[in-house]
């Protein structure tokens, strides 16, 4: 298989390149796919634009062998996932540290969530293609992080329609500088380049379904929980439901919202018509509703523990130290993120 490729290189420093995909150009042959680019010449070659901070140039587009495929595995009919690793992101996996996932219709394909840099991204959209030649039609984003969201701009340059939660706009223009700037950190400049964000299209502020062709999905919005711009999707012929991170498993969670809200929503999510689940991080894919016992665990032991370090007069630095030291063992991560949680959980129940 051949594909299309534009050459990145930094400015600042030229020896830092990269080659970016163009979607859109795959062929059997080296010949088919340089037809392929003759024939839009007339066309403009979609270019990254990562922001101000950062300039590079680039090439003309040129065909070569197809690049890495990310891992999937067809959970369901038409229902592939990708596990992401348990890891924080960092120059060894470019961000694929996520779960990601599609469901392919009779007309089209649905990804769910896009990883943490293009260039996963990329790995994606060709292991999407190795499935099915069927257009990309939308990119449903889960949540604002940057693990999930880093690498839209590879699908919509293949044409699909972007989706998020209604809050996510505001979001990520919040955040877009500083999401940038902190994945580009850990993952280091070459294996970045060419990463951008994408607002949606779309924004979902209740519920919405997709139709793929005689298969549709179920979105629904949820209230602060996880974060202020959760969303899930489920696919009622199989059962399953992309939680997104309102579902961790392994990986230890990640607050960024309501403690109280997340318990609430994943009571909620509990009294949903499906047996499995793909969490945000973990699995890949788990029975449901018993999945969400280890998640809620942890949830009722961060809220009961800042409780009492209130209680006692403890600071703000010395709860971040303490609360849900018992959950330790459970989680891998857990010093990484937990601290960041009792932290949230405390700015959110000392006015209680």
């Amino acid at each position: 298989m051949f594909e299309a490729i534009i050459g990145l290189c930094l400015l600042s420093d030229p020896a830092l390149c990269r080659d970016m995909l163009v979607p859109g150009y795959e062929a059997g042959t080296r010949a088919a796919c340089e037809r392929l680019l003759a024939d839009s010449q007339s066309q403009s070659i979609p270019r990254p634009d990562p922001g101000p901070k950062v300039r590079f140039s680039s090439g003309e587009p040129r065909c070569a062998p197809a690049g890495p495929v990310a891992s999937f595995g067809e959970v369901a009919p038409g229902v592939f996932v990708h596990r992401g690793m348990i890891s924080d992101a960092a120059t060894g996996n470019a961000g694929d540290v996520s779960n990601v996932g599609f469901v392919i219709g009779e007309s089209v394909v649905a990804v769910i969530d896009s990883g943490g840099s293009r260039q996963v991204a990329e790995s994606i959209y060709r292991a999407v293609r190795r499935q099915t030649s069927l257009p990309i039609g939308y990119v449903i984003l889960t949540h604002m992080h940057p693990d999930h969201v880093l690498g839209a701009s590879v699908f919509a340059e293949a044409g699909a329609r972007v989706i998020g939660h209604a809050g996510l706009p505001r979001a990520l223009q919040d955040r877009q500088e500083a999401y940038l700037a902190n994945f580009g950190r850990l993952i280091g400049a070459a294996g970045f380049l060419g990463t951008e964000v994408v607002l949606p299209d779309s924004v979902v502020d209740q519920t919405a379904e997709l139709d793929l062709g005689n298969r549709v999905l179920a979105l629904q919005a949820w209230p602060d929980a996880h974060s202020g711009t959760d969303l899930t999707v489920g696919d009622p012929r199989t059962g399953i439901l992309f939680a997104g991170d309102l579902l961790f498993d392994e990986h230890a969670p990640a607050l960024d919202g309501s403690a109280l809200g997340w318990r609430d929503v994943l009571a909620r999510l509990q009294a949903l018509p499906y047996q499995k689940i793909v969490p945000g991080h973990g699995g890949p894919l788990l029975d449901w509703p018993q999945a969400a016992a280890p998640l809620q665990d942890y949830l009722d032991v961060l809220i009961d523990d800042t409780r009492a370090a209130i209680a006692r007069g403890d600071t703000l630095g010395q709860a971040a130290e303490t609360v849900a030291q018992s959950q330790s063992d459970h989680w891998a991560l857990f010093e990484l993120f937990n601290p960041r949680n009792a932290t949230v959980a405390y700015t959110e129940l000392e006015w209680e």
